[in-house]
């Protein structure tokens, strides 16, 4: 039995040691990648989209093509780098899409170096993309991670400042060192306005999310505002690993937030998606100054998860030698940004005790968001009862969005128009009242 790897840019706390739970998923398609065994894969694609290996085609087909509608990739540009990639293999995974990436940065800088800057623009943040893309399944030894992060970053902040208004990076002091970001207004002035801030999970960089949902979030008239946390980004090269207690990091973004004039207190809401749909609720019971609160998916305990996942527990440093590198690096990654040795993997289970919210203390409103193919799992569904029966404020909802929408994975990134529509429809309304 293989353990599937969590997936960039949301990477689920609930599934962040690669869970199989026991269920029947719904069928698909005749092309559906589901085996027939009765197990259930909280990570898999539910159409198959390119690869042969199920690792590699969810991360093409929801984190790369999912990009597409929000500027983050061209669909030109994905198949031809899918085209030269060896199936399951990391190293070539991360050559081919370095090499688009600078590709795309070189097209950038040369609208930019002629005066075009929405060329300049819309390339920059591709290639800012793509470079992101690369760090995928790279090792924390590599010495290409810190440089390629770097230039992701820096290339993102480039195309940030030709935004109008600017997509601002900022940095936030959080003991002894800082939490990177990144704040958009929604409009030029300096009146207060309703603002989303963007939490992510177990492999996410603050640079995921500008393309998960930023978009969305400007035309509706919030500003937007996203970090890196503790364990996500390369914090973890400084020691700054995920621990139990994520609403503490989560407390400097709501202090910046609420520093800033152009930020309407009374209407904060922080959406978490993946491990984020742990951290955001966790956060909202411990600040009240959070308004509304959004899950994809909502994560109540992480611990029992990780304690009855037989996949986990036996994951030997044998097993984890076996899968392709692909696979594998990913695998020894999470346990890295956890702060476990990488050859030991079952050590997440422990790792993982404490991370946990009581909803009977979250008083906001609140909105469980997951896909219909992540839902067929018992435990899923049984995180999301504990969630909405449990927390105290009659403004509640869970929303299951569906398979034949193209709207069935993890946090539901291969549709991100939809999950536009459900959060903020509903946050809409909320702040209404």
């Amino acid at each position: 039995m293989r353990i599937r790897p969590l997936r960039f840019a949301c990477t689920l706390l609930l599934v962040c040691a690669l869970v199989f739970c026991a269920a029947n998923p719904p069928q698909a398609s005749a092309q559906s990648t589901q085996t027939p065994e009765k197990e259930f894969d909280m990570h898999a694609p539910y159409v198959r989209y390119h690869f042969q290996d199920s690792d590699m085609d969810f991360t093409f087909g929801s984190v790369v093509l999912g990009s597409i509608s929000n500027g983050g990739a061209e669909t030109g540009e994905a198949f031809y780098v899918a085209a030269n990639i060896k199936d399951g293999d990391a190293a070539s995974w991360q050559e081919q899409w370095l090499r688009m990436a600078a590709r795309v940065e070189a097209r950038g800088r040369k609208s930019l170096d002629g005066g075009h800057l929405i060329s300049a623009r819309e390339q920059l943040m591709r290639a800012s993309n793509y470079y992101r893309f690369g760090l995928l399944a790279m090792m924390p030894d590599d010495p290409r991670l810190k440089p390629t992060a770097i230039t992701s970053r820096e290339v993102m902040k480039q195309a940030g400042k030709l935004y109008d208004p600017p997509l601002e990076y900022i940095e936030i002091p959080f003991e002894g060192t800082m939490l990177p970001g990144y704040f958009r207004k929604a409009a030029r002035d300096d009146s207060p306005r309703k603002t989303l801030l963007m939490l992510g999970g177990g492999e996410t960089f603050a640079e995921d999310l500008i393309f998960y949902i930023m978009p969305q979030a400007i035309e509706r008239g919030y500003n937007f505002m996203t970090l890196d946390l503790p364990g996500q980004g390369i914090l973890p090269l400084e020691g700054k690993t995920f621990r139990p207690e994520m609403y503490l990091a989560v407390k400097t973004a709501v202090d910046y937030a609420l520093a800033r004039k152009d930020v309407d207190p009374d209407r904060l809401a922080v959406f978490g998606i993946s491990g984020g749909g742990g951290f955001a609720p966790q956060a909202a019971q411990h600040d009240p100054r959070i308004k509304a609160v959004i899950m994809n998916a909502c994560v109540v305990d992480a611990y029992p998860l990780f304690a009855s996942m037989t996949p986990v527990v036996t994951a030997t440093p044998e097993k984890v030698a076996a899968f392709n590198s692909f696979h594998g690096n990913t695998v020894k990654i999470v346990a890295w940004r956890w702060g476990v040795p990488m050859d030991n993997v079952p050590g997440l289970v422990e790792a993982n005790k404490g991370f946990s919210f009581d909803p009977a203390k979250v008083t906001v409103p609140a909105l469980s968001l997951v896909g219909e193919g992540e839902y067929g799992g018992d435990e899923t569904k049984r995180q999301q009862k504990l969630c909405l029966d449990g927390l105290a404020n009659p403004t509640k909802q869970l929303v299951v969005t569906p398979l034949n929408e193209g709207a069935s994975n993890h946090c539901v990134m291969e549709n991100r128009s939809i999950v536009g529509q459900v959060a903020f429809d509903w946050l809409d309304d909320v702040f209404k009242k």
